[in-house]
């Protein structure tokens, strides 16, 4: 084995995978929301399962504490302002516009803020394959609020990217950043969840679709996305998580009996071929 092998092999495990390992966490977002209530507002499902996983976050992350002491409060706050921001814009944006011009504006978004200067052919390679892909059925609707809405969780979600990774590249451990930020995240959006009424959490359902999302989606995937990003720039980072459609879209197949053409077949290839020359 060459020595470049030997090398890219940690890289690759200490970087790229464990934010593909997020991805696919992240994958199960929608399929697990189909199963919440139908009492249950699509915002209120998110702001749960953050206000619950930023908790669990701040609570189990070592040196929690002292990183909301000692880094800049002004980049936490914003770090907290934008996790919200992401949680709450990005599901009006769905209801609105649809599960797939939401989800390819949201995602794209931060990609092309990010690592369109720095990766520019392969970026816009893994943005189209992600259009392609999730866009491919013909039946998207576009609702001009919705994808501004996208937009702004796009962006948010580029900001919080850019700024937890600064944080770490400060010196502060991965984990102690993530809690503090999504701590932050949890407390600002625990008004919203009231507000928008959380009766339906008493329901079996909304108990186990809550409990999926704040543990799988939001503790571990964030858990696994600070982690990538101790090895990874943000540019590249978001440019991965373009595998989060991929997992989407096949498990819609396998576990909600969705057809996908063929033409979202080849856009998941593209996508698949990008993000391996991105991870190498």
């Amino acid at each position: 084995m060459s020595s470049l092998a030997v090398r890219a092999r940690p890289r690759f495990v200490q970087g790229p995978l464990p934010i593909l390992a997020a991805c696919f966490l992240w994958g199960t977002t929608g399929t697990a929301s189909a199963f919440a209530p139908a009492s249950a507002p699509a915002s209120a499902v998110g702001a749960a399962g953050l206000v619950v996983g930023g908790c669990l976050l701040f609570l189990t992350a070592p040196g929690a504490r002292a990183v909301l002491r000692r880094a800049d409060w002004r980049l936490l706050v914003l770090g907290a302002v934008t996790v919200a921001g992401y949680a709450l814009a990005f599901y009006p944006a769905v209801q609105r516009t649809g599960v797939a011009v939401a989800t390819t504006v949201a995602l794209a978004t931060a990609p092309i803020v990010l690592g369109l200067r720095s990766r520019p052919v392969v970026t816009a390679t893994a943005v189209a394959g992600c259009a392609i892909l999730v866009l491919g059925g013909g039946d998207a609707r576009v609702d001009l609020v919705g994808v501004a809405l996208a937009v702004v969780a796009g962006l948010s979600y580029a900001a919080y990217s850019a700024i937890c990774a600064h944080l770490i590249d400060l010196g502060h451990p991965s984990r102690a950043v993530v809690g503090a930020v999504f701590g932050g995240a949890a407390v600002l959006t625990a008004p919203v969840l009231l507000a928008l009424g959380a009766g339906w959490l008493a329901s079996p359902a909304g108990l186990a679709v809550v409990a999926h999302l704040s543990v799988f989606t939001t503790f571990l995937a964030y858990l696994l996305f600070g982690r990538g990003l101790r090895h990874t720039g943000a540019a590249a980072a978001t440019t991965l998580t373009l595998a989060e459609p991929a997992v989407a879209a096949v498990l819609g197949v396998v576990v909600l009996h969705e057809r996908l053409p063929l033409v979202s077949w080849g856009g998941m290839a593209v996508l698949a071929v990008a993000l391996a020359a991105l991870s190498r």
